[in-house]
């Protein structure tokens, strides 16, 4: 079994001065890599489907551990909690700069590039070492932390560069041959510890909850890990007398996750002036027991906030509203604001301001299936944006970040899983979490990085085997 350790090392040089400030700590080891490999959530490490699989190679994406699985660096301006599995931080502790693997050759000031010449194997670790110019990563920094080489090219998203955030591991064809194909494009929650996948679906008044037993850490006599073997275990129908989707040939409505116990469907059609009117019920995740109405939400002008349509030969669906710590997400008609609309109080409406007018593009590519804003972690993405925790808008290079979405985003530890598809092709994808901490180094007093300064940061990892 191998136990690794490491040191940094921080240098701050004044230009103006050439004064050096130097920072020396050690640091502790997460679970992440350990996760990474040890771990094999829905059987990710098998080739388990037809010709049309898509796999990663690990080698140079991941392996060697160094400089790839780590391979990166995240400064952060906060402390953080010195736990091993401690992977994310919430996103009211952004990273203020970071670097990967390589010299970066973009506009990003927030990224630093590695110094190939000094940056080296040794015997028993790698030897990291990052340069940041007096432009780079400027700002407070209280603590660092090692990461992938993806998670260190731009974290969570920047303005320069389409996002290195979610990277696909695994992409499995899916053959709809025994009728899952509709429920799995609406799961809506994965309960991985105990292997549930819950779908919900609107019909003549009635939303009608799935429970099915999906193979995630272990598997039966006669189960495979392709999504064909998912056993019913219960279906529950409840009768609706105000909730319900509008349209007829493409159902406009969507269902949520609420994380707080809850399952939340919205509906609504799309309004450019005037009031808008949003039909929800909200479902007791633990009995069922549930309560519905009706909102006017005064001089609120709001996109479609989703659409499913079942589908013999393939579902088609729409994802562009989020629920976030008991608020619910919706982007503006005119595609400049997202309205955050509070579920327990919706006269509690706040109109966000992008600063901008986004394109409102799905997150991956354009199909049958369109995810336009979803949730990883507490941050809220989509196409051209971000919304931290704080409701603070982060503008990001347009681009696609994904494949044909269809349902949420959901982790489990670094992995992250979602389904979707085009047409007649229906998949379920997983990717790794890129931003991971795989070790945590709080400064014993924190430093300021600013234009005066250059920055260089030694980071040796050394391994024993115990």
């Amino acid at each position: 079994m191998k136990r690794y350790t490491g040191n940094l090392v921080i240098e701050l040089e004044d230009q103006n001065t050439g004064t050096i400030e130097t920072v020396s700590e050690t640091n502790m080891v997460t679970n992440a890599v350990n996760d990474i490999l040890g771990v094999n959530p829905m059987g990710v490490m098998y080739k388990a489907g037809g010709q049309y699989d898509d796999s990663l190679t690990w080698n140079q994406e991941l392996l060697p551990i160094c400089p790839n699985m780590i391979g990166g660096i995240l400064l952060f301006p906060s402390s953080i909690t010195e736990q091993a599995d401690n992977l994310y931080l919430p996103s009211t502790n952004l990273p203020v700069a970071y670097a990967s693997n390589d010299v970066n050759a973009t506009a990003n000031t927030k990224r630093g590039s590695m110094n190939l010449t000094e940056s080296m194997k040794l015997s028993d670790g790698f030897k990291f070492v990052w340069e940041f110019t007096p432009s780079q990563g400027n700002g407070t920094i209280a603590a660092v932390g090692l990461t992938s080489k993806h998670g260190g090219a731009n974290a969570y998203g920047s303005e320069v560069a389409v996002d290195s955030t979610l990277l696909q591991i695994k992409k499995v064809s899916l053959d709809d041959g025994d009728g899952f194909i509709n429920d799995l494009f609406r799961c809506v929650t994965v309960d991985f510890e105990n292997a549930k996948l819950y779908a919900l679906c609107y019909a003549s008044n009635t939303v009608t909850i799935k429970r099915y037993r999906i193979p995630v850490f272990d598997i039966g006599l006669n189960e495979k890990l392709d999504d064909s073997t998912l056993t019913l275990e219960d279906t529950t129908v409840l009768q609706c007398s105000t909730f319900h989707f509008y349209g007829s040939y493409t159902p406009y409505g969507i269902f949520m996750d609420g994380g707080d116990g809850y399952w939340y469907g919205f509906a609504n059609q799309s309004n450019s002036s005037g009031s808008a009117t949003v039909l929800w019920i909200k479902i007791r995740k633990s009995d069922y027991t549930f309560t519905e109405g009706q909102w006017t939400l005064s001089n609120a002008t709001l996109m479609t906030m989703g659409s499913f349509k079942e589908g013999s030969s393939y579902p088609s669906g729409n994802r562009s509203a989020v629920v976030r710590n008991g608020y619910l997400y919706v982007p503006s008609y005119d595609k400049t604001g997202v309205y955050k609309i509070n579920i327990s109080n919706s006269t509690d409406v706040t109109l966000i301001s992008l600063g901008f007018t986004s394109t409102m593009k799905c997150l991956g590519e354009t199909g049958s299936c369109d995810c336009c804003m979803s949730i990883i972690n507490d941050i809220i993405v989509a196409y051209d944006f971000e919304i931290d925790v704080n409701d603070n808008v982060i503008a990001t290079f347009a681009g696609e970040r994904c494949g044909n979405v269809s349902t949420p985003f959901f982790r489990y530890k670094e992995y992250v899983f979602a389904w979707g598809g085009a047409y007649l092709n229906q998949y379920r994808y997983t990717w790794i979490l890129t931003p991971y901490l795989a070790t945590i180094c709080n400064l014993s007093q924190a430093v300021v990085k600013n234009a005066d300064k250059t920055m260089k940061i030694t980071y040796t990892l050394t391994e024993q085997t115990v």
